[in-house]
């Protein structure tokens, strides 16, 4: 059965997020990531599984290890989909803090 997966339900998930905070800077392999979780070894290669599907992370194939790195261009792609909503989020708080000044004074 082959399924679709969606990124937003892909980064939803708390370890799925620890995972991409990891290889963000450096590519790893599926142990030197599963040392840094309490979880089994098998979960973490699901989760990687689940973000190699959605193209959040690539594989590159070094010997018989497999080295996970971030996909920076798929990042980029989500990050360009919420920044409308950052953005709306800025303007309401800054003027939520323009009201406040001026209920202080």
């Amino acid at each position: 059965m082959n399924l679709r997966r969606d990124v937003f339900q892909a980064i939803a998930d708390p370890s799925r997020r620890a995972i991409l905070l990891l290889v963000a800077t450096q590519s790893m392999t599926a142990g030197a990531i599963a040392a840094n979780f309490d979880t089994a070894r098998p979960t973490v290669s699901k989760h990687l599984q689940i973000l190699t599907e959605c193209e959040l992370l690539n594989q590159e194939q070094s010997g018989r290890e497999i080295r996970y790195q971030i996909n920076a261009k798929k990042m980029k792609e989500v990050a360009e989909f919420i920044e409308p909503f950052r953005e709306m989020w800025d303007d309401r708080f800054n003027s939520l803090e323009a009201v406040m000044k001026k209920y202080k004074k």
